[in-house]
């Protein structure tokens, strides 16, 4: 059973042994080398100058902090608890103990070195509230994470799904997927959205192959958990970034970015395409004034879904202009409607060349639209 305590810890405890490890990619510790501050699987340092200062301000003078989450591990290599929420405060604290920047406190430029031992003993007393959990199932300690009121930078989804599944392979993901300037981001920049440090880059991922694989992320990580490799999740995600180039190229990268590829490819990357086909097609619609939303060119590419598109409405003036022209009649059964329960209706369809201007417009009631849209 699942067992949370919170315990006060002295800023003098918790930077104890401090020591960033972060450049060989082994972590961050404190606390004695007890406290695993940054674990493999979570970000890098992310707060900017601002936020990081206006953590030793708090601390300074004496205003309370947000409480942090720590987790007991199985004190394997000497670590006995990893650090789930409050990194970046961490981080900040035990950075500006071991004299990493200078900041301005009470007007005055310091660093920690300059001050007085007085003022050294009012930031080393100063108690931090840290909440510990210990034992729990996979589920529970879900249930935990994800209701916990985290403070400062939130904890992402797949930072969470991280601390639960902990294991070599997320170490090994990590190492692709996680970092800046990551392997993953050098490969899919410009197909990716989000920041790898945040896990966009891994979730996104996963979200591909464990939909190719019928599963939930969650599912998929349980799976491989204890695996000591990510490789399967690096191949599929080559082949994925391999096939986009092979059949879109490069040239759209403002469109390009954050469609689902990895989805795209688990129905199409057996579909028979030609690159040059492809091009023309891309060109064409990428100027077509009436296609409104652009990064949907590429299903539509693959499926033919007109709904992709967003293809461009008619709008309220000219939907009156052509309601006027008509009489207030539908231009079918010829029934008189109000304009507000009529619709604009391509002519010629968008997909045989119509387009959507007044000339190309009819009203039809909403029974004859359907009828007409259904042949």
């Amino acid at each position: 059973m699942m067992n949370i305590k919170l315990k006060p810890i002295k800023v003098r405890e918790l930077c104890e042994s401090y020591n960033d490890l972060s450049i060989q990619e082994e972590g961050i510790v404190g606390y004695g080398g007890k406290l695993n501050i940054r674990p493999k699987y979570q970000r890098e340092f992310v707060y900017n100058d601002k936020q990081r200062n206006a953590v030793i301000d708090t601390v300074w003078q004496g205003f309370p902090l947000n409480v942090m989450y720590w987790v007991k591990t199985d004190g394997s290599d000497g670590i006995e608890y990893e650090l789930l929420d409050g990194q970046q405060r961490t981080i900040s604290i035990c950075s500006f103990i071991a004299g990493e920047f200078m900041m301005v406190l009470d007007g005055n430029l310091t660093n920690f070195e300059g001050l007085t031992d007085t003022q050294k003993e009012r930031i080393y007393n100063y108690e931090l509230q840290v909440y510990i959990c210990e034992n729990g199932t996979d589920e529970e300690k879900l249930k935990w994470f994800n209701t916990i009121n985290i403070a400062g930078e939130k904890l992402t989804e797949q930072e969470i799904r991280n601390a639960i599944y902990s294991g070599p392979w997320v170490t090994q993901a990590k190492r692709r997927f996680s970092k800046t300037s990551c392997v993953a981001y050098k490969l899919a920049c410009d197909f990716m959205s989000g920041t790898p440090i945040r896990q966009d880059y891994l979730e996104t991922a996963l979200k591909w192959i464990s939909d190719a694989q019928g599963l939930s992320i969650e599912e998929y990580m349980v799976k491989h958990k204890h695996d000591t490799d990510a490789d399967e999740l690096w191949q599929y995600f080559q082949d994925v970034t391999h096939w986009i180039e092979k059949l879109f190229g490069r040239q759209y990268k403002k469109e390009m970015k954050g469609v689902e590829w990895g989805l795209l490819y688990n129905k199409h990357k057996d579909t028979t395409l030609t690159a040059t086909a492809i091009g023309e097609q891309m060109a064409k619609l990428m100027a077509d004034s009436d296609v409104q939303k652009k990064s949907g060119i590429f299903a539509y590419i693959l499926d033919g879904d007109i709904h992709h598109l967003g293809i461009r409405t008619f709008d309220a003036n000219t939907r009156r202009e052509v309601y006027e022209r008509q009489g207030g009649k539908c231009a079918i059964c010829g029934k008189p409607f109000d304009i507000e329960v009529m619709e604009a209706d391509h002519i010629t369809p968008w997909v045989e060349g119509g387009r959507t201007i007044a000339s190309n417009c009819q009203m039809l009631c909403r029974d004859c639209n359907r009828r007409k849209s259904s042949k």
